[in-house]
């Protein structure tokens, strides 16, 4: 039996990838920390190893005696309070745990590394906008997408020890997410807000998709390669929300669009916010970044062509699947 390690494994996507991976017959191991809520962890086959990607020698220490056939590093931050917090969990912290393994002599036949589209950042943005392609130069406008690129070139630099393939989601949404789930909650509460006039194309991938695309890299992605995963359409904002409302009966909805200086300055007050109450809030300087990007498509057909890569999941049949589990769930 093939023995898999999974990092971020009680997160979102983690989490579905730990599912996937005990479905398939691995033997799962899952990286947490002590404080780790293990709500969606609950198998009794899961083996929990305790990791901090935030100090390598406690990585060596934790990560002694111990080897995997396949490691998935889908651990990452996605909101900080402080700029460096995301380059201290997404850059540097993937840093210590590939060289751990490498310093440990535990390299694994596969490194999937769960990178993202944001690492690209605001190219082809100029009308009509066409799809970004992984030979295009990466101009991140995020934190974020800097922490994780930072990261993929660290990768690159191990190329010699670690056979790395890296996965570049674009908007990952579905069951347990909370960022897209706040655009449901609004909606059912009647209020349904964009931002800028300047028409905007955006992509998405189904969190199943994604899984699939995993263990498609594990099977058949060649060392050092790279690929943008999305569902394959493209869509405008407003097909995301009539999708919600659908689900949700229909409410009446308010639609608010804000222009982008309002957006801004409501950003700039978040940020502000957040760092006077140590609280992470959902509108800050990132995601004033990321919601004022005009321009997500993006080219997935190298994945189609070398992994075998055929999304399932439209947004019509995610966002059912999502908003049906929300439901179950309590949340709305």
């Amino acid at each position: 039996m093939k023995k898999i390690l999974i990092t971020g494994a009680s997160g979102f996507i983690g989490s579905f990838i730990v599912e996937e991976a005990l479905r398939r017959g691995f033997d799962v191991y899952a990286a947490v920390r002590k404080t780790t809520n293990r709500q969606y962890l609950t198998d009794e086959r899961i083996k929990f190893v305790e990791l901090d990607i935030s100090s390598k020698e406690a990585l060596l220490t934790s990560m002694n005696g111990m080897a995997w056939d396949y490691v998935v590093h889908a651990a990452g931050a996605t909101k900080c309070l402080r700029r460096e917090d995301f380059f201290r969990t997404n850059t540097y912290g993937t840093q210590y745990f590939a060289e751990a393994l490498t310093e440990l002599e535990t390299v694994p036949e596969k490194f999937i590394f769960i990178s993202s589209l944001s690492a690209f950042g605001a190219v082809r943005e100029q009308q009509p906008y066409t799809e970004i392609l992984d030979t295009d130069t990466p101009q991140p406008n995020t934190a974020y997408g800097e922490s994780k690129m930072r990261a993929e070139e660290i990768l690159d630099a191990m190329s010699d020890k670690l056979n790395v393939v890296t996965l570049r989601p674009t908007g990952v949404y579905g069951p347990r997410e909370k960022d897209y789930f706040l655009m449901a909650d609004s909606i059912k509460k009647h209020v349904d807000f964009a931002v800028g006039y300047k028409p905007q194309e955006i992509t998405f991938v189904y969190v199943q998709d994604l899984v699939n695309a995993v263990f498609l890299a594990i099977e058949r992605g060649q060392s050092g390669k790279k690929y943008f995963i999305s569902d394959g359409n493209v869509y405008r904002s407003t097909d995301f929300s009539d999708l919600i409302r659908k689900e949700l009966g229909n409410p009446f909805i308010l639609r608010i669009k804000a222009p982008v200086w309002f957006l801004r300055l409501v950003c700039m007050c978040g940020e502000k916010w957040a760092k006077l109450t140590g609280r992470i809030t959902a509108l800050n300087n990132d995601k004033f970044n990321i919601l004022k990007q005009r321009n997500w498509r993006c080219d997935i057909t190298p994945a189609m062509n070398d992994l075998g890569y055929k999304p399932e999941y439209d947004l019509k049949r995610g966002v059912h699947l999502a908003i049906e589990w929300y439901k179950k769930a309590g949340w709305l």
